[in-house]
């Protein structure tokens, strides 16, 4: 793969304006009847950037989605919150406003596109987060003027291309969350290329059942099978030996419940549910991770942000940080993870992809990035 443009070789820019595509996507809340944003770690990350333009006597302009308007102008999605809290970190950067408050952006309308850019000299993609969906913002202005990658995007896609290319072995790859058709492509091609791939979340009950295991009612699906049954036949791929969970209609979520978790063992019973790896996992999943050079975990072990369900999410994020391995953690439920445990700053790197980390892994490329690559302008 090509390298990607840098802005680097733009010089001296006093005069010139430049478009940031940032991704501003931020939680908010609401504090003395006022909304702000409650996490601005998306926003201080791009500070650097910002200071570096304004220091070469640029004009900056950035531009972010924010939520999921669906093209329309909705209040409770304008950038207003994020726009103060930017201006309190770096004045002197003007924030659009949300992007998907037009159908254009979603639906990679050029002409949307080239409103967007008009009047500027440059553009910067800062969003690694959003360069797997083919929007305007994303995929219009590289056509338009010239256009690089920001610091940021280029840590992402290099830091991630490495792991691919040349990690340092054993290479264990973590992989969890709910749907087993969301991350089979990914578990794919991670059984290629690395030692084992470490499978858990309620994906892991379709793998489960090709064992003959019973799995009660967990999350399952048939289609899946027979893909199931061929990965875990290469050898390489470990699934829980053990599960923690419910009965059925018991609840469980962010606000818990008041029904104490079941354990099942290697199998679950008619009428419960599997939320959570168990003790016997947990150890198995720890020397795995203990004996890594390499880790890349995208995905929790089960339903964590209920609290009688964070232990084998906890176990994982815990046995990551401790490791001397160098460890990419990619994914919104895993960052998280890590956040709520207080370990973010023990991990070699912290991918904001999310999504788009999955797609680079699997697909080698991005829509975004391909772009970017392609732009005519020198």
């Amino acid at each position: 793969m090509s390298e990607l443009p840098s802005f680097e070789r733009w010089g001296d820019l006093h005069n010139k304006r430049v478009l940031v595509r940032a991704d501003f996507n931020c939680p908010v809340s609401l504090v003395d009847g006022r909304v702000q944003v409650s996490d601005d770690f998306r926003i201080r990350a791009t500070i650097p950037l910002f200071e570096d333009l304004l220091g070469r006597g640029a004009q900056v302009v950035a531009c972010t989605h924010f939520g999921r308007p669906k093209g329309q102008v909705v209040a409770e999605f304008s950038v207003q919150p994020i726009r103060e809290r930017l201006n309190e970190l770096c004045g002197g950067v003007e924030l659009l406003e949300n992007l998907r408050f037009s159908p254009g952006e979603e639906s990679n309308d050029r002409a949307f596109g080239e409103s967007l850019i008009a009047g500027f000299d440059y553009y910067i993609n800062e969003a690694f987060s959003a360069s797997h969906r083919a929007h305007a913002s994303i995929m219009v202005p590289p056509m338009m003027v010239p256009s690089a990658a920001g610091p940021n995007l280029q840590r992402e896609v290099s830091t991630l291309q490495s792991l691919l290319d040349s990690p340092a072995r054993p290479f264990v790859a973590i992989v969890g969350g709910a749907k087993v058709a969301d991350k089979l492509g990914i578990v794919k091609v991670l059984a290629e290329k690395a030692d084992t791939v470490v499978v858990g979340g309620g994906m892991a009950y379709t793998f489960e059942s090709t064992q003959g295991r019973t799995i009660g009612s967990s999350l399952f699906d048939a289609r899946y099978l027979d893909e199931c049954a061929r990965l875990l036949g290469a050898g390489n791929v470990l699934i829980p030996a053990d599960s923690r969970g419910l009965a059925d209609g018991a609840p469980f979520g962010r606000d818990g419940g008041p029904d104490e978790p079941v354990y099942f063992g290697a199998n679950i019973p008619a009428g419960f549910e599997g939320l959570d790896i168990g003790p016997e996992a947990v150890e198995s999943f720890e020397r795995t991770i203990a004996s890594a050079a390499t880790i890349l975990w995208n995905g929790p072990m089960g339903v964590f942000e209920d609290s009688r369900f964070t232990t084998g999410t906890e176990a994982i994020a815990r046995a990551v940080a401790a490791s001397s391995a160098v460890s990419v953690i990619g994914g919104g439920d895993s960052v998280a993870a890590l956040q709520e445990f207080g370990l973010e700053d023990q991990v070699s790197f912290v991918s904001t992809g999310g999504g788009a980390s999955l797609e680079f892994v699997e697909l080698g490329d991005l829509p975004g990035l391909a772009t970017l690559r392609e732009s005519s302008f020198a």
